[in-house]
């Protein structure tokens, strides 16, 4: 590894101490001295341990453990369990016997410093890489002295490496996906992946504890007894068709349909981002009926850390709690799974928080670009025997490609090619409310409204119109002096009065030529016409919705309406909550009487069923879109309004994963459901 990282080293080396010339572009003929630094690296775990030297395996595994790494033998493998020597010496955790038979008194790894990692690197031993004739033709062993160390890694031949603090990044995606498969696999007891073995089971008779798990003799026979953390035949089957059931929003993720087992036993053939679904989205939801409630809780505040870890946003004071609540979390899974479960990975998920609040959130830090570049490079392969040659030559024509491209203006290319879920650019507009433009797609029908509908729909789009304002007032004035301060109906006169009353306001104001009186304005103020036009699919600020009717026969689903919709009552009847999973009692509709929203209005979420309430009860999930960003005008603000807007985006990441309500003068709330 050392000899193909030499170019790479020297060349940061000249960046670091030398620098290059280097052009600003925002200048003519301006020249600086532009000097780098490698800030650190990002790889899964078996490619850590060959560039930081520290091995991935043995007792010591742990990279940030070190010496301390907390790790038992058991029948084939190492476990690194134990994990009560992280609690605080005081607490009853650490004689409770239910965890390995004995009581805990080693205390929490010590936090080893940058000349602590100098001091053992020290004592590594350079040697012969290999089987090598002077060690008697077989891979020197470390001495007891050198611990995890193999070698020292070349990097620390940059003069700044041994300072930095974070240097080689734990992958989250890697990791997310290895506890999703071991979870799974226990859970749906999957013959190749399930961690709940004959093996499992005999280490718990060694340990001496849950005796109600040991294998026993039945005659001829070896019995083993069925354990609380594993699905019955009955339960797996319906977890994999709850799994098989689920419709995600246009390309949010994959058809996990097609990964369940054609009898339903077992999930086959999940990827990176089907596992990081499953774990932050449906497994939460899909296991809350069918395993003990204290599993559950487990399993859905393991869940929650990985969705918290994952955001956007990430606090530090967040991060603090979610590594004190990360101890208990692994704590309770011992208790739960045997020590075979906890394999090196289950174990690192403890210093993810560490990490990000050393480096920030993790969408910069984990392999997932990187995968897809890799993926990118091997569908250059067109000659199997020849792979390295055929990845050569096919970047270089990308390159070429690439570089033509960009002097192409009237022919398509990745960069004038407009994205799946592209509406285009609308026209600027005086009034707010036809901004609230969208990309129809499909078939054009057109549908004959009633008066009731079209009246409801004409308030709204005036009651949602900031321009109509003052003559809002106005009306409602006109109303007290005509109906008297104690009516108590005056706003539903308003209601329906007021469409008819500012069609006429505008046109005579338009008769006597008044400036304030703009074509969009008389727009606004004429009827609407009783016949409209129909889209079955339109696209929205980059994001697709689709009506009900034809969302039942896709495999994707946009459950968010345009214009008009249903509301769900968000009422304690009809909506409960239990670890931060809101369902919702589809059968409680209300707002019947207002129905319709504007298209910029529209908000994305999809509906999973909650196989634990019944048949009319849904999960709410709610989607971030990665390719759309909330930016805010660039405006100058005081120390004050910074200060304010500071206090404002910490409120607002607190309540992301809340459910967005609207509440009446009755204090119920209500929840937008599917498009008709």
């Amino acid at each position: 590894m050392d000899v193909f990282l030499r170019p790479l080293i020297d060349e940061l080396k000249e960046l670091w101490v030398h620098g290059l010339d280097t052009r600003d572009a925002a200048s003519e003929n301006s020249v600086f001295r532009m000097r780098a630094a490698l800030l650190w690296t990002v790889n899964d775990f078996p490619a850590r341990s060959s560039l930081s030297g520290w091995s991935g395996q043995g007792y010591r595994a742990c990279p940030t453990c070190n010496e301390d790494t907390p790790s038992m033998r058991v029948i084939g493998k190492t476990a690194y369990f134990g994990h009560r020597r992280f609690l605080p010496t005081n607490h009853h955790w650490r004689s409770n016997l239910q965890f390995d038979g004995r009581t805990e008194r080693k205390r929490p790894p010590r936090r080893f410093s940058t000349i602590d990692i100098l001091e053992q690197l020290r004592r590594v031993k350079t040697g012969i890489p290999g089987k090598h004739p002077s060690y008697g033709g077989v891979k020197r062993k470390r001495g007891d002295d050198e611990l995890n160390w193999r070698k020292k890694s070349t990097f620390y031949e940059l003069p700044y490496w041994a300072t930095i603090e974070l240097k080689h990044n734990l992958d989250v995606m890697h990791i997310e996906k290895n506890v999703c498969d071991s979870l799974l696999g226990t859970l749906l007891a999957d013959p190749h992946k399930s961690k709940d073995t004959d093996n499992a089971r005999h280490d718990l008779a060694k340990l001496g504890i849950r005796h109600e798990l040991h294998l026993f003799e039945d005659g001829n026979k070896l019995m083993k007894p069925a354990a609380d953390y594993t699905f019955s035949d009955a339960n797996r089957r319906n977890f994999c068709r709850f799994i098989r059931s689920v419709k995600f929003p246009d390309g949010f993720a994959s058809n996990l349909s097609k990964n369940v087992a054609q009898n339903d036993s077992r999930l086959l053939g999940l990827k990176s981002h089907d596992c990081h679904v499953i774990m932050q989205r449906l497994l939460p939801v899909g296991c809350r009926s069918l395993v003990n409630k204290n599993i559950w809780s487990t399993i859905v505040e393991l869940c929650t850390f990985f969705k918290q870890l994952c955001a956007s946003t990430v606090n530090v004071s967040d991060m603090v709690e979610a590594q004190n609540q990360l101890v208990l979390i692994l704590c309770k899974l011992e208790r739960v799974f045997p020590p075979a479960f906890f394999d090196i990975m289950i174990h690192l998920v403890l210093h993810l928080p560490e990490e990000a609040i050393l480096g920030g959130p993790v969408h910069m830090r984990w392999m997932y670009p990187f995968e897809r570049y890799l993926k990118r490079l091997k569908d250059y392969v067109r000659n199997a025997a020849k792979p390295e040659g055929s990845i050569a030559e096919g970047y270089v024509v990308d390159e070429a490609l690439t570089f033509c491209s960009r002097y192409f203006d009237d022919v398509e290319t990745r960069f004038n090619r407009p994205d799946r879920n592209d509406d285009g650019i609308h026209p600027t507009r005086q009034l707010s409310v036809f901004e609230s433009q969208c990309k129809p797609l499909g078939k054009q029908s057109y549908v004959e409204l009633d008066n009731n509908d079209r009246d409801k729909a004409e308030f709204y789009i005036l009651n949602n119109s900031p321009e109509r304002e003052p003559y809002l007032n106005e009306h409602k004035q006109e109303l007290h002096v005509r109906l008297g301060e104690g009516c108590l109906n005056i706003n539903e006169v308003h209601r329906t009065e007021f469409a008819g009353w500012f069609f006429e306001k505008i046109y005579a104001l338009h008769r006597m030529q008044a400036p304030e009186v703009t074509t969009e304005l008389l727009s606004l103020s004429s009827k609407m016409n009783m016949v409209v036009s129909s889209y079955p699919v339109c696209i929205v600020n980059g994001v697709r919705f689709v009506t009900h009717d034809r969302d039942v026969r896709l495999r994707t689903q946009n459950s968010v309406v345009l214009f008009r919709c249903k509301w769900f009552k968000c009422d304690s009847k009809h909506m409960v909550t239990e670890n931060n999973i809101a369902s919702i009692d589809i059968n409680g509709e209300a707002y019947k009487d207002d129905q319709f929203i504007l298209a910029s209005q529209a908000k994305q979420v999809f509906y999973v069923a909650d196989p634990s309430r019944g048949p009319n009860w849904r999960v709410v999930q709610h989607v971030k879109h990665r390719s759309i960003w909330d930016i805010t005008d660039d405006v100058e603000l005081s120390d004050e309004e910074n200060e304010s807007v500071e206090e404002y985006a910490d409120e607002e990441t607190d309540a992301e994963n809340e459910i967005d309500t609207e509440e009446d003068d009755d204090d119920r709330s209500y929840h937008a459901s599917d498009s008709d």
